[in-house]
């Protein structure tokens, strides 16, 4: 049977403008996460831009979900609406409702395990129970997730990530060396990565060290930090590392996965604090070293013992191209996207 499935994105997104921007080799993914790949023979996958919700769509939608209605227009009996994430979850079900939805879950189990229960806290908490099926991308979160939708909410699913290993290629190790960190999301931890940093720049002083990243923290002295990295040049930054860390603050949604893959998909070794969920992307020993949460020692020492032994950072770093070739490229995500809103897969990870 054939189906049609709308993928939700904020407007802001832009999809049409990443797409030429994905043309022009600027970025990866022809649409943002490759969900593009989705389609298939029976399949017909197309994205809409989604603005926020007013406050008048909003109440007419509550008060339509409280009489258990789904105000489904006329000639979409086939379709189905996918977010991906919470945040477009919420307007898929006011601005975009089909007769099936799914949608992912990314921050919301540490927001509420944090104590956040404010109104946008609560909203998307709604729109994520109004789903037919919900996935995660940490299995750090399956219980949380099934614990805060409740009796009755729908199943939810783990799917492992996936990048663009076409975008972000395999390339030669290089001869100089140079510690890169990249991320500036909510969980990030800047205090524990500068202090791993310093002692890295004691022990190998040669270095260079590059940080990307929003915090207004002071690094330390010869640590480089700009705000923000264009795809392209974050890719040519990726070529020109030994190493990539990332330091992350204790969460469930795996802070620092998507430039783990991003670093193992040009063959870099990547030393990564070890939140719950991390161990399904990245191997200790295997990819690079997972440290535990807030120890900057373990972080540094994981970075200076690669960078005293180039041959094995490279091949730490070739088998980690290896691991995303082999089941975490985003052809694999959406294989498994495609399972978990019951289409069954359409090549990659089965």
């Amino acid at each position: 049977m054939s189906a049609q499935v709308d993928v939700c994105y904020p407007q802001e997104r832009d999809v049409a403008r990443w797409t030429q921007r994905h043309a022009a080799g600027e970025v990866p993914g022809r649409w943002p996460y490759g969900l593009d790949r989705l389609q298939d023979d029976g399949t017909q996958v197309r994205w809409t831009g989604l603005t926020a919700p007013g406050r008048a769509a909003t109440a007419l939608h509550r008060a339509s979900s409280a009489l258990g209605r789904r105000a489904v227009p006329a000639g979409a009996a086939s379709r189905i609406g996918l977010a991906w994430d919470e945040n477009a979850a919420v307007r898929m079900t006011v601005a975009h409702p089909s007769p099936r939805m799914h949608a992912g879950a990314i921050w919301v189990t540490d927001a509420v395990a944090r104590g956040r229960r404010d109104g946008a806290t609560r909203a998307r908490v709604r729109a994520l129970r109004a789903m037919d099926g919900v996935w995660c991308l940490s299995r750090a979160q399956l219980e949380p997730l099934a614990d805060l939708l409740g009796a009755g909410g729908p199943p939810v699913s783990f799917v492992r990530f996936g990048v663009d290993a076409d975008f972000y290629r395999p390339q030669p190790y290089p001869d100089e060396p140079l510690v890169v960190s990249v991320g500036g999301d909510r969980d990030r931890d800047a205090a524990t990565l500068y202090a791993a940093l310093e002692q890295v720049r004691r022990a190998v002083p040669q270095a260079r060290v590059v940080v990307q990243t929003t915090s207004d923290l002071a690094p330390p002295a010869g640590v480089e930090r700009v705000r923000h990295v264009p795809h392209r040049a974050l890719r040519d930054l990726y070529a020109r590392a030994s190493v990539v860390v990332v330091a992350t603050r204790p969460n469930l949604h795996v802070s620092g996965m998507t430039v783990s893959l991003e670093a193992m998909a040009t063959g870099r070794p990547v030393v990564v604090t070890g939140s719950p969920g991390m161990d399904d992307y990245v191997v200790d020993g295997e990819h690079g070293r997972v440290a535990p949460s807030g120890d900057a020692g373990a972080l540094a020492e994981g970075v200076v013992d690669l960078l005293r032994d180039p041959a094995r950072a490279a091949e730490t770093g070739a088998r980690g191209r290896r691991a995303v070739e082999d089941g975490l490229r985003d052809v694999h995500l959406a294989a498994r996207l495609r399972t978990a809103i019951g289409l069954g897969p359409a090549g990659g990870d089965r």
